[in-house]
């Protein structure tokens, strides 16, 4: 009896199987990487002239620069693709893999944070600028966002709408909104305040729409950021609308003998956001090894699966979005603080996308990968801005997330544990 590659036919069927070559995994990074080349030579070429708007897309498609940006991106390919793999294996095999000891982890954060609270101290009050309105900010704000996609496996595309909402309400519960507070409150006080605010708004938002899954979520989410921005806007009898509130105090001390208040100097605003960090990272630790922790990855893995074994999973999502939204609260406070002054458009929904990219960059799940990710990439516009046309900053940062997706799609430090894919991701 003829077998089935015996049949008529068969060698057909056997090549319909087989990918062509063009679809392996191989070329396609090289055509992405060879588009990244073209990227980056326009985003080096020549600026743009009023009078004639191709002028700068013909100079750099005309010039050597072209050939240069795409060799380099052909140079990245062979490197990666064509290096011998077989030695590097054996030899990673004979060695020992090579662990930290557990002693030493303490020892490296108790390093890590002091390099973090002493470094602004030798730096330029430009950069210590940098260090809180970008840095520390957005590494708070990740650590937020880390929790929604990178534990529970949701898309939030509005994120900085909680931004917002912590912002505003360091403007009411000071008395510098039209509507006034019952009483003032100290900055301090108005962070836990602003952290419950947003998780109340955070349990509005997910309750009716957390039935919702992937791109239905996001686009939900995406709607609740504008419609922040929009009452922001044009509700001047509640916000003051597009001017936004004024006179916003800074931190104050006064315990006794003991009074302190903070002013200009970004190191102070640093160290404050420093310290909400690490309580950031301690409390978020401990939930993640919690029984919420081991929850919210088994809906993130397959929430089929999880609420078939009787999982709610409607509540711990509910939970993750709450949680993630009061580290935006406080975040919110410490900016409408130390710049006295809040209006819409210091929350715009790049923003969110921002942030998203920050805690892709940076490993989903990981609070390492998320530290440094939100850091590194928070800190490139700044690093970039004496070689580099303010408008293009944006560019490299694209460029540089096409070749870590291209390469090292799970961040630069992975989450522990084998991931397998997420609910709308």
């Amino acid at each position: 009896m003829t077998t089935l590659l015996q049949r008529p036919g068969a060698d057909r069927l056997a090549r319909l199987r087989t990918p062509r070559w063009y679809r392996l995994p191989r070329w396609r990074r090289l055509s992405a990487l060879l588009g990244a080349g073209l990227l980056l030579a326009v985003m080096t070429g020549e600026q743009g002239n009023g009078r004639d708007l191709l002028y700068s897309l013909l100079g750099t498609l005309t010039g050597a620069r072209l050939w240069l940006c795409l060799g380099l991106g052909v140079a990245v390919w062979a490197l990666a693709e064509l290096a011998p793999r077989g030695a590097a294996g054996r030899v990673a095999a004979v060695l020992p893999r090579p662990r930290l000891p557990r002693a030493a982890k303490p020892v490296l954060v108790v390093l890590g944070l002091a390099v973090a609270v002493l470094a602004p101290l030798g730096l330029s009050r430009a950069t210590n600028q940098v260090l809180v309105d970008w840095v520390g900010i957005y590494v708070l704000l990740a650590l937020g966002l880390n929790v929604v996609i990178g534990w529970a496996g949701l898309l939030d595309l509005g994120f900085v709408a909680f931004f917002a909402i912590g912002g505003y309400s360091a403007a009411f519960w000071t008395g510098h909104l039209p509507v006034k507070p019952p009483f003032e409150l100290n900055p301090f006080l108005v962070i836990p305040v602003a952290m419950l605010t947003c998780l109340v708004a955070g349990v509005l938002l997910g309750g009716p729409t957390l039935r919702l899954r992937g791109d239905y979520l996001a686009i939900v989410t995406l709607g609740f950021h504008e419609i922040i921005y929009l009452v922001a806007k044009n509700a001047e009898g509640l916000t003051h609308g597009s001017n936004g509130a004024f006179g916003i105090p800074h931190f104050s001390v006064e315990l006794g003998p003991v009074s302190y208040r903070w002013k200009l100097d970004p190191v102070d605003y640093w160290w404050l956001l420093l310290a909400l960090i690490v309580l950031a990272v301690v409390v978020l630790r401990r939930l993640q090894h919690s029984k919420v922790g081991r929850t919210w990855a088994a809906i993130r893995e397959d929430e089929i699966a999880a609420a078939a074994h009787g999982v709610d999973t409607v509540k711990y999502k509910l939970m993750a979005f709450a949680i993630g939204a009061s580290t935006s609260g406080a975040a919110g406070v410490v900016y409408a603080s130390k710049v006295g002054f809040v209006n819409p458009e210091n929350f715009p929904l790049l923003y969110s996308v921002l942030v998203l990219a920050y805690v892709i960059f940076g490993g989903m799940g990981s609070l390492p990968g998320v530290l440094l990710g939100a850091g590194l990439l928070a800190w490139l516009p700044h690093a970039l801005k004496d070689v580099v046309d303010q408008k293009d900053r944006f560019m490299y940062l694209g460029a540089l997330l096409v070749v870590m997706m291209i390469y090292r799609p799970q961040g630069l430090i992975p989450a522990g544990g084998k991931r397998v894919g997420g609910n709308g991701r």
